[in-house]
């Protein structure tokens, strides 16, 4: 299983991050993607990823610390990008979109950040991981307008909809425009129907799993912190929506992660 969203170099781990690698391992979880919110945590990323071969890191400006973007931001997330994907440890521009919920920067600007790194992305052909929240109509056409002047091989792997929790109409079309969808703890969570029937309808081929740790925990550890150790809880509702076994629905959340990302390519 491949944890496709944590932010293990987050501080809420500095205590036991040692553990909770190695927890995700004993639970099945052998590779973990790591996004970047910001400069600095894009650099923390691609050191963690340096220092285990079964981490992996996405760099890139989140849509809450783009207030002050500049178009010399996209110089460093370019030189950071360039630099790491020689050893292959830089798979994605991520953590990257549209944020309406929270106030930390003005929608143009979000805007003007999203789409510059999006023009980045394919230019160094990475998937993009992407992050909506209460901007689903905005996310949906920007991401349909930039996937269709792709060119193969990006075209078929442009990036995934992350943690999605949009209606089914935005999973269509994403799904369309090529896109993964990430499911996270909410999967398991009593009041998450139309999140479940989503997860029953997607293409098989188009499913991530990821935890968003420290965030978003599973049932039944909800209200603690999140871990990659978690990520069977995921695959096994997953499997229980689409009457497969979690066996089954482990290999192929993993293979969708490995197609997306390249991460069998890692080394090479």
């Amino acid at each position: 299983m491949i944890d496709t969203h944590c932010h293990l170099n987050f501080d809420s781990f500095d205590g036991d991050r040692p553990e909770v690698i190695a927890r995700a391992s004993a639970a099945g979880v052998t590779r973990i993607i790591i996004p970047a919110v910001d400069r600095h945590t894009s650099e923390e990323a691609t050191a963690l990823a340096d220092s285990s071969p079964n981490i992996y890191a996405a760099v890139g400006i989140h849509p809450n610390s783009t207030a002050n973007f500049a178009d010399s931001d996209i110089e460093w997330i370019d030189a950071l990008a360039n630099q790491r994907q020689r050893g292959k440890r830089i798979v994605s521009i991520g953590e990257i979109g549209l944020d309406y919920y929270w106030k930390d920067s003005p929608k143009p600007v979000q805007r003007r950040a999203f789409e510059a790194q999006l023009e980045l992305a394919a230019r160094l052909e990475l998937p993009v991981i992407i992050h909506n929240r209460e901007a689903s109509d905005d996310v949906i056409n920007i991401l349909e307008s930039w996937a269709n002047g792709l060119a193969s091989p990006l075209k078929e792997r442009p990036g995934v909809m992350h943690s999605f929790s949009a209606p089914m109409h935005i999973a269509e079309r994403a799904v369309k425009a090529g896109f993964y969808l990430g499911f996270t703890g909410p999967i398991t969570y009593k009041n998450a129907d139309e999140l479940r029937r989503i997860a029953a309808w997607i293409p098989l081929e188009r499913i991530l799993t990821e935890t968003d740790a420290p965030f978003l925990t599973p049932t039944p550890h909800r209200g603690k912190r999140n871990e990659p150790s978690y990520i069977p809880l995921v695959v096994d509702r997953l499997a229980s929506l689409r009457g497969m076994s979690s066996d089954e629905m482990a290999a192929i959340t993993t293979a969708n992660a490995e197609r997306l990302f390249k991460l069998n390519l890692v080394g090479a």
